[in-house]
């Protein structure tokens, strides 16, 4: 099958992907934030009147730390390129602000512990006011922008089954959209003409290449299980030569949710694509685990900090013990004891049942409620990661009770188990609390996604976020 040689003239440049969408945000994020960083250089500098700044001013009175302002933003800001939030105008506000409150309140109490006179008051607050509007009418002009149908990527999802139903209703639930879905192609004709979930059937397999010139498609989705036809493969790799981009629907489920679809992978899908990711570089290696070390010794230290006021609370409420051990099923299957401080009465599971913690649970003790949305009851844990047991980052450990159970109603399951459990992890700061099959396999798919594709740069992602959690008292 031959193509125009000018199919490529529908591609244009500034259609672009998801993940290229976020970059862009984050690049202009950091020239605002250099941008306001000089601006209230200025501005403290001259008094307001723009005349006195030199490079003596900048030697002489500016302190070190002022010129980590754009850092100090740009991590405040790190939720708001969350996947799901980041095209929706009242997330995207609520996040810009929460980060300037945040960083005003931050100042304030760092001005009120400091000596009088010795903190910049005119640079900071400038530098806040500016980085704040700016960001704001920033974030208003992107999604403004990128919801455009011109910039808008155009996507043609190959294959009605069960894959491509799904990942068009979760086009279909997302909003604003990411890119404009034109339709599905199958081959089967009982499904062409029909809709799924409010998305054409257009035609089959040999239609590609004129739906791709009458549409402007940008983009093909393959969502096909088992073999493909020889001739669609050829349809395919053709039109790839031609420009349009083509991707699997796996692929593009983990871009836009960060997840794994584990209900639609083949079998063998841990095996090609997984195992070899299991096996990281001895670098690695070696740097998550001084990253474990340096942040174990940090952790424990601020438990031993704390701990003579949560153990009185814990005492005064509800007696002895203060400390909770549990056996949990650590890396390749391996038992160890969990250590926490105890947040629910004393023989919570008497009756020998293992349950899973539920969402205000009543087992809870007042005192546990405050310390597991503060987090605080999972600082002797710090102690489990300089074991070597856990790691600052890693999926959540379970009991072996727990783990044997879910391991027949869910497929990888016992995948988690291939790297150390953590203290926080993807799953946590993206989804919360899980207390049923269905919640365990959102959560399982956002620990695959992280074994598939964890790195440095993603743990310290992963840290920062849950730092913001912490700071928000937003834990069970």
């Amino acid at each position: 099958m031959s193509v125009e040689p000018d199919l490529t003239s529908i591609q244009p440049k500034w259609r672009l992907r998801p993940s290229e969408r976020r970059s862009t945000l984050f690049v202009v994020d950091l020239i605002i934030a250099i941008g306001s960083l000089v601006f209230a250089l200025y501005f403290w500098a001259s008094g307001g009147e723009f005349l006195s700044f030199s490079l003596e001013f900048l030697r002489y009175r500016v302190p070190f730390w002022f010129y980590l302002l754009p850092v100090i933003w740009l991590l405040m800001l790190v939720e708001s390129y969350n996947p799901s939030r980041v095209n929706i105008r009242s997330e995207a506000y609520r996040e810009v602000t929460i980060a300037a409150i945040a960083g005003f309140a931050f100042y304030l109490i760092i001005f009120f512990l400091s000596e009088p006179n010795s903190l910049p008051r005119r640079g900071v607050a400038a530098f806040f006011a500016s980085a704040y509007v700016l960001t704001m009418l920033w974030r208003f002009i992107y999604i403004k922008l990128f919801t455009l149908p011109l910039f808008m990527r155009r996507v043609l999802i190959v294959g009605a089954g069960k894959a491509g139903s799904h990942l068009a209703q979760i086009i279909r639930e997302m909003w604003p959209p990411p890119f404009y879905l034109v339709g599905l192609v199958d081959d089967d004709p009982d499904k062409i003409g029909i809709e799924i979930a409010g998305y054409p059937v257009l035609g089959s397999g040999e239609d590609i290449f004129r739906l791709i010139r009458d549409h402007q498609v940008t983009d093909l989705v393959i969502a096909i299980s088992g073999e493909m036809n020889p001739n669609l493969f050829a349809t395919l790799l053709e039109a790839e030569e031609q420009g349009i981009e083509v991707t699997t629907m796996p692929t593009l489920y983990e871009e836009l949710l960060g997840r794994v679809p584990i209900f639609l992978l083949q079998s063998d899908w841990i095996l090609r694509s997984f195992v070899d990711q299991a096996h990281m570089g001895g670098f690695f290696e070696l740097a998550k685990r001084l990253l474990d070390i340096v942040g174990g010794l940090i952790g424990t230290a601020l438990m031993l900090g704390l701990f003579p006021f949560i153990a009185l609370a814990i005492y005064l409420e509800s007696g002895r013990p203060i400390f909770y051990t549990q056996t949990r099923l650590g890396k390749n299957g391996r038992p160890y004891k969990i250590i926490k401080f105890r947040t629910m009465i004393q023989d919570a599971e008497k009756d020998g049942i293992p349950r899973t913690t539920a969402e205000n649970d009543q087992r809870t003790t007042k005192v546990g409620r405050f310390l597991r949305r503060s987090h605080l009851d999972e600082l002797p844990q710090f102690i489990n990661v300089l074991r070597g047991e856990m790691s600052l980052v890693g999926p959540r450990s379970e009991r072996p009770e727990i783990v044997q159970e879910y391991q027949k109603a869910l497929p990888f399951y016992r995948a988690r188990l291939f790297v150390k459990p953590g203290i926080t992890g993807w799953a946590q700061v993206n989804f919360g609390y899980a207390e049923d099959v269905r919640s365990n396999a959102i959560k399982l798919e956002y620990d695959l996604y992280y074994i598939k594709h964890r790195s440095l740069t993603l743990d310290l992602l992963i840290l920062i976020r849950t730092i913001g959690t912490v700071i928000g008292l937003k834990g069970r």
